[in-house]
Formats: C-alpha cells, structure tokens, sequence
C-alpha cells in the first residue's frame, strides 16, 4: 500500500505507527533487514516449512478436540450413536474419543487432520534433518541449530506416542504396556518412573489425566520456545546457506527477498498443507479407534503396529535375544534395556554428537554457509545412508509377525533375518553409497571433459559416425569448477625442528582423517570452449526456432 499523493511512499497513518512500534519495542533495522532478507529458491529448504505449517495444524486442531475430549480413566457404559459398543464398559477418554467421532459435528474429520498432520510433521522433519546431514549444513556455525532440530524431533516423537495413547484403545493401551515394562526395566530408578508416571499398579487411572498434562501443555509449551528459535532466530540472525552454482559463495546469498516473493510463496505453501492434510483426513481412514474396542490389559490383539514412527522401537525389542544378568543382587533386563534405552540413546545422541565428531576428524573448524553435494563428501554420506539402513531395518523388524503372516513364511526366520539385517544392512549400505558416490564423480569429469550427449549423429566426410556433444554451459559447470572451502584438513603429525611441537592427533584421529580425505570432490578444470560452445550452440537452436 503506498500514498497516491506521493508514489513508493507509505500513507502517514502507517508510517506513524511504524514509528510508534519502534520507538517503544525497538526492532525497526532488524525489521528492514529481515524484508530484504534472501531466501534459497531450493525446493529442499521447503522440507521445514511443511513441518512448521503441520505444527500449526496439530495446534489448531488440539485446540479444537481438547474443548469435547475427557482425560479421564474412570469406567463407565457407553450408550452412544456407535451402536456396536453400547452396554460396553470403557473409559472416558475412550467414550469421549467414540463422541468426538460419531456426534461431534466435523470432529471426526479434525481428529484424522490432527493424526495426519502429526505423521507428515514427524516424516517432514526426518526427512529436513537428512537433508542438512548430507549437505553439510550442521556445521559451523549451526551447530546448536542442529541440536535443537535433534531436541524437537525427539519431543514431538514422545508427544506423538502420548497422543495416540490417550483415546484409551486396545491398541494405544498395547503401546502403553510396552512404555510401562521399558521404564520397570531401568535399573534403580525404574520402578520410581514408573510409579510417577502411572500414579501406581499398571494401569491405574492417573495415567490418562497425566499424559494428557503432558501431550498439550509440556511438551507443545516447549516446541513452541524452541520451534521459533530454531526456525526463525537462529535462521534470521545468521547468514542462510545456499547450494554451490554460479555466484554463490561463502559471502553472499542467492534468492529472492522475504518480502514480497518469499511471503507469497510461503503463504501459498501453507494452504497447500492444510490442503493435503485436509484430503488426507477426508480420504484415507487413520486410527479407527471404534474397530479396536476399549483398552482391556488381559488382551493383546494381533498384529498391533504402532505409527511408524515408532517403529523402529518397536522392531528393537523384537530383535533383542531374551538376556538378562544378575548383577549385586539386581535383575537387568539387557533383553529391554538395549534395545529400548541404548539404541535410542546411540542414535540421537551420535546424531547431536556428530557436528563435533566430524570437526575433530576433519580438523575444519571454519564457517560453512555454502553448501556440499552429497556427492563430494563420500564418508559423510556413507554414514548417512548406513544410518539410514540400520533405521530402516529396526522400522522393518516391528512389523516381522506381518511380514511373516503375508509371506507365508516362519515367524523365527524373519526375527533371524533381521537380527543378521541390522549388522551387515548398514555396512552394505555404507560400501554401496561409497562407490555410488564415486561413480557420480567420474561421471562430473566426463561431463566436464566432453560434454552432454545430444542423441545427434554426425557423419564425417570419411565416413566415420560420432555423436554430437555439446559442453557444459558455466551455469551447470560452476559446482564442479569453482573453489570451495574443503571439508576436511589434513592431519599430520608435528616434525621435531628444535621447536616446541604442538600435541600431535593420535593415531586413531589420523586414520579417521585420512580416510575422510580419500575422494572428496576436487574442482575440475572446465572445457576451454564449454561456454563459447554453449552459447554458440544455444544461438543456433534459437535460429533453428
């Protein structure tokens, strides 16, 4: 809006309060800074933005279920529209959850947008994290960005298992025994969490009114300090990273403004979301709570799954042989405690560990705001893609009675199977990402030294047949040529020369680093004509037009 009086100004009573609000909060340079702000045009960096617009979702919707829902576990007989379970003793959570359901105007349809904006929040965020592990954006100077991204992925998959426990079904309540034997199985302090958590005997009747404390006023109470700190202080006060191309380095930001291209396009983005999640919830049927029945701790039924997010805990107590030592009198558990307190344990902790693990066997401890091609750094992707297998295994061994039943084949076989899996699967997964790696560089170099085939076939006046091949322009050649700062440093130990030697690396640091070093991407000199010929060759398609 600008005054017609005086065009590419504001109208007076704007600028007034403009004036208004920054004399009393401060924030007007930040302000104009942040409008002209530029933001990456890389459709990967919308992977945040989607899991951002589902947490507005989840809240919204929360809001909603928490006017009809009743988080209570006092008994009573349900006489309600869902005819199927009239006369039937449950809870009344589960009571409230079939009202919700069946009489509640809309209320089934915001019960699956809060469950679907759950799941692709959960999946949006994976899938965000994997993209900074493999780009290198971790490093300095976002390492507490990535611990914080950790921080909330482990929050918000507590606060999804605590959601889906409190409609109080067969199914959830199954979860809830699985919660109830992990925490009894900590040593010393197990039976105290699991005393303060269930307010006594499993299953009681304080443990729904206590998650429900937890699942909307905790644990969204932190989401919603941290989200903002790492989504948009964090973001806003450093300088934004940016894929390697053709005028991009560590100095500068390549895209468009905040304001008015990024507003719009993020504006639009939202409703895309809420639209999806909308079609998903009208469309395809989750959590039908009234086909499980009411929790009752005497019945299992089969082939409970939990959402997937779960399910590479679930997979891990599956796997885990049924040990268990004697230690000073105590009974530990190794057969729980492994695979539902130390895998966990190691993965997250390895994942908000490794920004300094990789600094300590690179020895780089330079800023970082231009991206690396997964490609370039074969270790770091490696280890992703070996993280990746060992996740998926856990995700698939959760689900070995289903695999069993729809194959057809023994239940102890696929148990097996796994158990040899999640051992050789990430090695595997290591050696064939390595070598695919490589094999993406040669292919960088041929492309470099003889250029894009173009299906032509030329004759030549001997006779002889070639195909036409046109060099990279220095738009698509730039990430291949130009410099960057490398991803590792050489490592070597001092030389004695009389001097005071600084500590030399041991050796274990050193042949971690040299093997990081072992082909990593090098600039390649580009075709001396690639440009020349790009240009000569796009003026005569323009002319052929």
């Amino acid at each position: 809006m600008t005054n017609p009086q005086r065009p590419g100004q504001a109208p007076g009573a704007l600028r007034a309060t403009g004036r208004a609000v920054d004399d009393r909060f401060g924030g007007g340079r930040f302000g104009a800074k942040a409008l002209k702000k530029a933001f990456p045009d890389h459709w990967s960096f919308l992977l945040g933005e989607i899991a951002m617009y589902c947490f507005v979702i989840v809240l919204l919707t929360g809001v909603f279920l928490t006017f009809f829902f009743k988080p209570s576990a006092t008994p009573v007989i349900y006489d309600g529209s869902y005819t199927k379970l009239n006369g039937v003793e449950m809870s009344e959570a589960y009571a409230s959850t079939l009202h919700i359901s069946f009489d509640i105007r809309g209320g089934l349809l915001v019960r699956q947008i809060h469950h679907w904006s759950t799941v692709i929040f959960l999946a949006a965020i994976l899938i965000h994290m994997l993209r900074n592990f493999f780009t290198g954006a971790f490093r300095k100077p976002r390492e507490l960005n990535w611990v914080i991204g950790v921080v909330l992925f482990m929050l918000v998959l507590v606060n999804g298992l605590f959601g889906y426990s409190l409609p109080d079904d067969l199914l959830s309540g199954t979860g809830l025994r699985i919660l109830h034997g992990v925490l009894l199985a900590i040593p010393v302090v197990g039976t105290y969490l699991a005393m303060f958590l269930f307010g006594g005997e499993y299953p009681g009747e304080e443990i729904i009114p206590r998650l429900f404390t937890i699942h909307v006023l905790l644990i969204p109470g932190i989401l919603l300090a941290l989200l903002p700190l790492h989504a948009v202080i964090l973001t806003w006060r450093q300088t934004h990273t940016t894929f390697p191309g053709r005028g991009a380095s560590e100095r500068n930001q390549k895209g468009y403004p905040f304001f008015p291209v990024f507003i719009a396009k993020t504006t639009a983005y939202l409703f895309w979301v809420v639209g999806v999640c909308t079609l998903l919830a009208t469309f395809a049927q989750i959590n039908p709570v009234w086909l499980y029945g009411p929790y009752d701790p005497g019945a299992i039924s089969a082939g409970s799954q939990p959402d997937w997010y779960m399910g590479f805990l679930e997979g891990s107590l599956r796997l885990m042989p049924a040990w268990e030592i004697v230690l000073w009198g105590h009974n530990i558990t190794l057969s729980v405690i492994i695979p539902a307190l130390v895998v966990p344990g190691a993965l997250f902790g390895g994942l908000m560990l490794y920004p300094w693990i990789e600094r300590w066997v690179t020895g780089d401890r330079s800023a970082h705001h231009l991206l690396d091609r997964p490609r370039d750094v074969p270790v770091r992707t490696s280890i992703g893609v070996a993280g990746i297998v060992f996740y998926g295994v856990l995700w698939l061994a959760g689900a070995n009675d289903i695999i069993a039943k729809t194959f057809n084949v023994p239940l102890f076989g696929t148990t097996w199977f796994f158990r040899f899996a999640i051992i050789l699967g990430p090695i595997i997964g290591y050696i064939v990402a390595y070598r695919w790696c490589l094999g993406l560089q040669r292919r960088d170099r041929h492309l470099l030294e003889h250029g894009l085939e173009t299906g032509i076939i030329r004759m030549a006046p001997e006779g002889g047949f070639s195909e036409m091949e046109v060099p990279l322009s220095r738009e698509a050649a730039s990430p291949l040529t130009d410099e960057r700062r490398p991803a590792a440093i050489p490592l070597e130990r001092p030389r004695g020369d009389g001097a005071r030697a600084p500590k030399a690396p041991g050796r274990l640091r050193l042949a971690l680093n040299r093997r990081f070093l072992r082909d990593l991407r090098e600039p390649v000199a580009p075709h001396p004509d690639g440009e020349r010929a790009a240009e000569r060759r796009a003026v005569e398609q323009r002319g052929e037009r």
